[in-house]
């Protein structure tokens, strides 16, 4: 009897566990991978990675395909938005069901453009038969704590959408040869335009937001396409939306490759006696230096590892390379003080002349 009384409590807290789990609704944290700390970019991040992963087209022997999208898409609506995200911590899913869901077709098309997008292959694959509208370049400037650390950037667009219009017109024109019989054994060859008949359409601007992630060590002239979002053409398909980055100037430091470069300026005595100092980098971290012998003007000191991130391989960096300039005194010293010197350094005099380009 007491074996049934056990069996009869194990069977009700079973089904209590799995009631709990259905209302308490999906795990969108865990869905994208990430904490309930993270951030907004790295929510942004984990969604961009795992749609090109879980994307229905790349997944077709896979039945749960369109439900794990549809899940991420889900997951990356609600932890992207502030308010959904406050109410779904507060209530979990279930505190979520009076509210719009968006499409998320357009949550993925904001990332990488419309669904014209196709897996394992590219646009140049598709029906060289249908035209297409013209692509777009646009310059993205981005500054090089963006490369350092990475970012999401935000460009709204107005894009040229065709829609509906009454009405019929002329459309997929061509050249087509036609044969006429002029008597017995006598025909004529000739070419004319053929133009079928289709609906009418009109041009209408429609405001799209799109998410352009700057991967870290992202490279100068590089491009992020966006497939469809370019000119449309009203008798076939729309080109693409390419942003190519351009890394703006730094005041501090200058980019070579993964290496950083700097300058820093000293005194004299700093450069006979030693220093110690912070450079704070691109992130706000301290990079520390220690120099306990005499700085020459234009010697340089590397820190690896404090470079940039390699964009095929993020933990791979480069070095930060610091070269040294000296600033001497502005005012003149007197006899007594360049005496006082000469005593100090007990250096002669070294005049040597030579040809200091040889080899270059």
């Amino acid at each position: 009897m007491a074996a049934k009384g056990m069996n009869l409590c194990n069977v009700c807290c079973l089904l209590l566990y799995v009631i709990t789990a259905v209302l308490a609704g999906r795990d969108f944290y865990k869905i994208l991978g990430v904490s309930k700390t993270a951030s907004i970019r790295d929510i942004k991040k984990a969604y961009r990675k795992l749609a090109l992963q879980l994307h229905p087209d790349r997944n077709p022997d896979d039945p749960k395909a369109q439900d794990k999208f549809a899940d991420l898409g889900a997951a990356y609506e609600v932890l992207s938005d502030e308010e959904k995200r406050k109410q779904y911590d507060a209530y979990g899913e279930d505190g979520l069901k009076e509210g719009h869901h968006g499409s998320h077709n357009d949550i993925f098309s904001s990332f990488f453009g419309d669904f014209g997008f196709m897996f394992g292959g590219n646009r140049q694959q598709q029906d060289r038969n249908i035209p297409r509208g013209n692509d777009i370049i646009l310059d993205l400037e981005v500054t090089l704590e963006e490369v350092y650390s990475g970012n999401f950037v935000e460009v709204v667009r107005n894009k040229p959408v065709a829609k509906e219009a009454p009405g019929k017109r002329k459309c997929n024109c061509r050249q087509e040869m036609r044969t006429t019989q002029l008597g017995p054994g006598r025909f004529q060859m000739t070419q004319e335009m053929v133009c079928d008949e289709c609906p009418n359409v009109k041009l209408v601007n429609e405001e799209r937001t799109l998410e352009v992630e700057i991967e870290q060590g992202v490279r100068d002239e590089m491009e992020y396409p966006f497939i469809g979002e370019g000119e449309p053409h009203i008798d076939g398909e729309p080109g693409d939306l390419r942003f190519r980055i351009k890394v703006l100037k730094h005041p501090v430091f200058e980019r070579r490759g993964d290496d950083l470069y700097t300058n820093v300026t000293i005194s004299l005595v700093e450069a006979l006696v030693g220093f110690e100092m912070d450079i704070v980098h691109l992130d706000g971290h301290k990079v520390h230096i220690v120099r306990d012998k005499i700085t020459k003007p234009g010697a340089r000191m590397w820190k690896k590892g404090e470079g940039l991130p390699n964009f095929d391989n993020i933990n791979i960096r480069g070095s930060l390379i610091i070269t040294f300039d000296v600033e001497f005194p502005q005012t003149q010293l007197d006899e007594q003080q360049k005496e006082g010197i000469r005593s100090l350094l007990k250096q002669g005099s070294v005049q040597k002349i030579y040809n200091g380009l040889q080899g270059y």
